[in-house]
């Protein structure tokens, strides 16, 4: 397994001989205005460039997963430059259908049980934040990918820590676990995305994996840095456990 942090939320994982993209936003740093009532309203999405080119992100890529429809996991210029004949698996049929009306012609809904050229593939439930701007923020999705001779993955998405996260973690028992961190926010409602108490729940929950932290720093409403999670792994003793990656970064497993 390999997992190569592009930016955001966007990854490239090898996984049992097949390369899968992530949530691809690839636009050119400052194509898209912010997002409102939050912070850093003078800076244009995304914050900072791609750490390599398009064409090398996407280049092989057998299957492409989009875990929502927000526009830092799913882009215009992803739409672009992704061939329209590519495997592109979606949350739900209302997110399969947008996908399709963006000219793709292979879409198909995750499932608990979804096949991929023998990896598992296993739609996880996620919560886009707590209490009132759930209502706002919409549906979402993690996955987790299985196969015989690799280790578990467990891509959590955009969600907070809550019992569902619990739920996935203790049933499927992942080795790695892909977190999205940036504490991202509005001015009102809360975190969206986990914060570093939310990474913490989920290292008390498997103490013996190895979190990766994505999500940071790459558009406007982050409210958590990377370097004070890494404060905050090494106060609390994880830092063994805790992989904050920078752009263009990648881990083998």
């Amino acid at each position: 397994m390999n997992i190569h942090q592009i930016r955001n939320a966007t990854i490239v994982v090898e996984y049992s001989g097949k390369k899968f993209l992530i949530d691809p936003m690839l636009a050119e740093k400052g194509t898209y205005p912010p997002f409102p009532n939050a912070l850093r309203q003078e800076q244009n999405n995304p914050l900072v460039s791609l750490p390599t080119s398009i064409e090398s992100i996407i280049q092989d890529i057998d299957a492409v997963i989009v875990t929502h429809l927000h526009p830092d996991h799913w882009d215009d210029a992803a739409k672009e430059a992704l061939p329209k004949e590519i495997k592109v698996f979606s949350q739900n049929e209302e997110d399969a259908t947008e996908i399709r009306n963006d000219g793709f012609e292979n879409v198909e809904v995750l499932q608990e049980d979804t096949v991929f050229e023998g990896i598992q593939l296993i739609k996880t439930k996620g919560e886009h934040g707590r209490g009132e701007i759930l209502k706002f923020a919409g549906l979402v999705c993690g996955v987790v990918l299985k196969h015989s001779l690799e280790k578990t993955l467990y891509v959590a998405g955009d969600t907070v820590w809550y019992e569902e996260v619990q739920t996935v973690i203790d049933t499927h028992k992942p080795e790695i676990i892909v977190v999205n961190a940036g504490d991202n926010q509005f001015f009102e409602g809360g975190s969206l995305v986990m914060g570093k108490d939310d990474v913490y729940e989920v290292y008390k929950t498997a103490p013996n994996s190895t979190i990766i932290a994505v999500h940071m720093e790459a558009v406007n409403h982050w409210t958590l840095s990377r370097e004070e999670l890494k404060s905050f792994a090494n106060e609390k003793g994880i830092s063994s456990n805790l992989l904050v990656p920078n752009d263009g970064d990648a881990y083998s497993f």
